[in-house]
């Protein structure tokens, strides 16, 4: 495609975003710790430079685009649905329905088929909770409870739990990684699953064979009561089951707190005051990564304003002549970000408004752009040794997250099917649904 009608920008106007990345690699790689630096310094001190750069721009006018950006709609709306997110997420958890779905799954997959069973187990909870790190929070325990009752390798049995975790963190609709691709690409949440399901789950039926095969010989159990309440069980599948169906994410996540809080009144959890507490605990979890999108959001456009999205937007676009070389871009910025940063959201965020400009350009879906970024995220945060899944489940067992990497199956072949639907266009829809149409059936308060 011709890029002569594209304004040329200015490389210097990346500097904020190479020092950003500095701060954040560099403080890792002396540390040994790449979540040492507290994000939000690091992000903060990024404005601040692009805030005083281009003297041409006027310092109040530049403080007008810094907060234009930070208070985008998609920002503002990615922000309310975190903090739903996260309170409906403590909720669930306060009710018991994670104790209930791992004992659910413990009480019912055979010895021989323990990994493959807390591989799955992983992936609905992951899918459930929206959370990879809080998958291997509460599964490590179990894992390295069975290497020791069993015997069989901890650092299989981690990778597995890790396969899991990442299923949810790419498919989950109340995933961090799911709602920035989701807002910045402007497409509904349903809309993107569907397309992404249809990559993701060929990766993860595979992987549970590749599990099984590998564990064909090695049986075993873990002992003791795995108490369970189907009951509990219900608000994720409430959750999972409307979001689907493509009722609005808002509706979903409220309606979800509300099954989930009345489960707690029936059962006699929590009080109101109690659930008021989950609440505001669960918001307060996500408030970090709250304001992480709203600076996040402000650093974007004040680059955009300096010329830095033109310059990478032409400077890429040369090196693209079809669609399929838009999507292998896209999937090739957010996983160099991820790799820097060891965090998909971030990378997510930050590369989210230029891969829609690619994808506008190129004729890309909308929902396919959607899903490259979130299969690619995913793919390298489940394999980064540096990461905080790996480092999660590694401390855990007191092991080198090095060990675990080899097991890591199901991020590598969602990377591998993310390659394959690319070079193929897998999968298709109608025509009919392009992304003009995309773009005006979906409003500021859809997602």
């Amino acid at each position: 495609m011709n890029t002569s009608d594209l304004n040329k920008g200015h490389a210097s106007a990346l500097i904020p975003f190479i020092i950003f990345l500095f701060l954040f690699i560099g403080s890792g790689v002396v540390s040994g710790d790449f979540y040492k630096l507290p994000v939000l310094v690091a992000v903060f001190i990024a404005v601040l430079v692009a805030l005083f750069m281009n003297r041409k721009i006027d310092f109040n006018e530049k403080l007008d685009y810094l907060t234009k950006g930070a208070g985008h709609p998609n920002i503002m709306l990615m922000v309310i649905i975190y903090l739903l997110a996260g309170a409906f997420s403590a909720v669930a958890e306060g009710v018991g329905a994670v104790e209930s779905t791992v004992n659910l799954g413990l009480t019912f997959v055979p010895g021989s088929l323990l990994i493959v069973g807390l591989f799955v187990i992983g992936c609905f909870i992951s899918i459930s909770m929206g959370t990879s790190v809080g998958t291997v929070v509460a599964l490590a325990p179990i894992g390295v409870g069975l290497a020791d009752q069993t015997g069989m390798s901890t650092p299989l049995i981690l990778g597995a739990i890790i396969s899991g975790a990442m299923f949810g963190d790419n498919l989950s609709i109340i995933s961090d990684t799911t709602i920035a691709a989701v807002r910045t690409q402007a497409v509904k949440m349903s809309d993107k699953f569907k397309v992404n399901i249809f990559i993701a789950l060929p990766a993860a039926i595979v992987t549970a064979v590749i599990f099984g095969v590998l564990t064909w010989n090695a049986g075993g159990s873990i002992s003791g009561d795995h108490p369970y309440d189907l009951v509990k069980v219900l608000p994720y599948l409430a959750v999972l089951i409307f979001a689907v169906a493509g009722v609005n994410v808002i509706y979903v996540l409220i309606g979800g707190i509300v099954f989930a809080g009345a489960v707690g009144f029936v059962y006699g959890t929590f009080d109101v005051m109690g659930l008021m507490k989950l609440l505001g605990d669960g918001m307060a979890g996500m408030q970090e990564l709250a304001l992480l999108a709203v600076l996040l959001g402000g650093l974007i456009e004040l680059v955009r304003v300096n010329g830095g999205i033109d310059f990478l937007l032409y400077t890429i676009s040369k090196r693209i002549n079809s669609r399929k070389g838009a999507e292998a871009g896209i999937a090739g910025l957010v996983s160099v970000f991820d790799v820097s940063t060891a965090n998909n959201t971030i990378a997510i965020i930050s590369v989210g408004s230029l891969a829609k400009q690619i994808s506008e350009r190129f004729g890309v879906d909308l929902r396919r752009s959607a899903s490259v970024l979130d299969i690619f995220g995913s793919t390298f945060q489940g394999i980064l040794p540096y990461g905080a899944q790996l480092l999660a489940v590694a401390g855990v067992a007191s092991i080198s997250p090095v060990s675990i990497m080899p097991y890591c199956i199901y991020p590598i072949l969602l990377g591998i099917a993310g390659i394959i639907a690319i070079a193929t266009g897998y999968p298709r829809f109608s025509a009919g649904k392009n992304n003009a149409a995309l773009h005006d059936q979906h409003s500021a308060t859809e997602v």
